[in-house]
């Protein structure tokens, strides 16, 4: 394998996020494999600062400070008829690295992670070029107009985001998705299946880090009386904002009414706004960002994953079973994993009745509920490692071109 040019949209350090997590791992992989250039974007001071970090994986790389504001984005969107997705991470400096970069090394692979990166991939490379487009972007735009989210405007990026994944699965050697059924979705929306070549490249977990026999309690969890119930994640992503508004305005209430101090904390950096002035509802406490998530996750007696729209693998979810905690969660927040509901975890459809109803059959069941952490921890050390999704990548890695093109 040749030297590789490796486009993310995040800056890949620290792991500390669901998509700077999978992009962490899989670059690690292709640095072991090769010299790796790395161009990404940065957003905050926390960001640019992984400039070391890049320094020491990378032969070169570019941190590029991504500053448009999303108003001036969306305006060139409909100038340009783009998507806003795309506009947001168009920018100069990245297009001149690289242009350095192929012009200066012997680049042989591109390695896009997520589709905003695509727009980098000259036409007239000739090497191989590895899309992971993790989730189909197009479907979950369309899933948020479904809802009634600012339908005419995330309608239309659902609409010329679909063509730019299929632009970018027509140009890729390989285009990755997180899980089968995420591949299966991406194919039945192309109106020319038979031009991509898609494969499924799950996420994995770091069991040795989340592992409850290293992590000590978190206090204030442990000195409340009623169930504690967690949720984690980016806060201020809309499926994450919406999920907990709806366990807090609809689920809490009736939990309590057999539960008068059951508490809800959501946990996690950058709350929205709305997320922030629930606090105190309903027994809901925002946390906001938290040195470390496992603290909590260890004094949860339930960690759940109301989300009502969910897109590829969540992480959130593999964390809480590899510390060995019971999770109620949604069809969608399950899709990907490959467990077994009543078995490893417990999966509720998006009715607040039914989430109580699992949810409180824990409580009332401690063996039970005990029963399902350790299974769930069992089924994340056997199956979701990162090192089984690192002899997968260099599967990919490894096939011919022409077995590629024949595919």
């Amino acid at each position: 394998m040749g030297e590789t040019l490796f486009l993310g949209h995040r800056v890949p350090f620290p792991p500390d996020r669901g998509d700077k997590i999978r992009s962490h791992h899989l670059l690690k992989v292709l640095a072991q494999r090769g010299a790796v250039h790395v161009g990404t974007f940065g957003e905050s001071a926390a960001d640019m600062a992984q400039k070391p970090a890049l320094a020491e994986l990378a032969r070169t790389h570019a941190l590029v400070r991504r500053s448009k504001p999303l108003p001036l984005a969306g305006l060139e969107a409909l100038w340009q008829r783009r998507p806003v997705s795309l506009s947001a991470f168009d920018n100069a400096a990245m297009h001149r690295y690289v242009a350095k970069t192929l012009g200066n090394h012997p680049i042989d692979t591109i390695f896009v992670f997520s589709g905003q990166m695509g727009q980098y991939v000259p036409p007239n490379f000739v090497g191989r070029v590895i899309v992971d487009l993790c989730d189909v972007d197009s479907a979950k735009f369309d899933a948020y107009a479904d809802a009634g989210n600012r339908r005419w405007l995330n309608r239309r990026e659902a609409r010329l985001l679909a063509l730019e994944e299929e632009r970018l699965a027509a140009r890729a050697d390989t285009t990755l998705l997180i899980s089968e059924a995420e591949a299966q979705l991406f194919a039945s929306r192309l109106r020319h299946p038979g031009s991509a070549r898609l494969r499924a490249l799950g996420n994995g977990i770091d069991a040795g880090f989340f592992d409850p026999a290293h992590v000590s309690a978190q206090s204030d969890l442990e000195e409340g009386d009623g169930p504690q119930i967690v949720f984690t994640g980016q806060m201020d992503y809309a499926p994450n904002i919406a999920a907990a508004l709806w366990m807090i305005d609809e689920i809490m209430p009736r939990l309590r009414r057999a539960h008068a101090r059951a508490r809800f904390h959501v946990v996690g950096r950058s709350p929205s706004r709305g997320l922030r002035e629930k606090h105190g509802d309903h027994g809901a406490r925002i946390w906001g960002e938290v040195p470390d998530v496992r603290p909590f996750l260890q004094s949860a007696d339930i960690v759940v994953a109301p989300l009502l729209i969910a897109r590829g693998v969540q992480n959130k979810v593999l964390e809480a079973m590899a510390m060995a905690r019971p999770v109620v969660l949604t069809p969608g927040a399950a899709t990907g994993i490959g467990a077994e509901d009543g078995n490893h975890f417990a999966i509720a459809p998006a009715d607040p009745e039914a989430i109580v109803a699992r949810i409180d059959a824990l409580v009332a069941d401690p063996s039970m509920a005990e029963t399902m952490g350790a299974a769930a921890r069992r089924f994340v050390v056997e199956h979701m490692g990162w090192e089984a999704v690192a002899d997968q990548l260099g599967a990919v890695l490894d096939q011919p071109r022409d077995a590629c093109d024949a595919a």
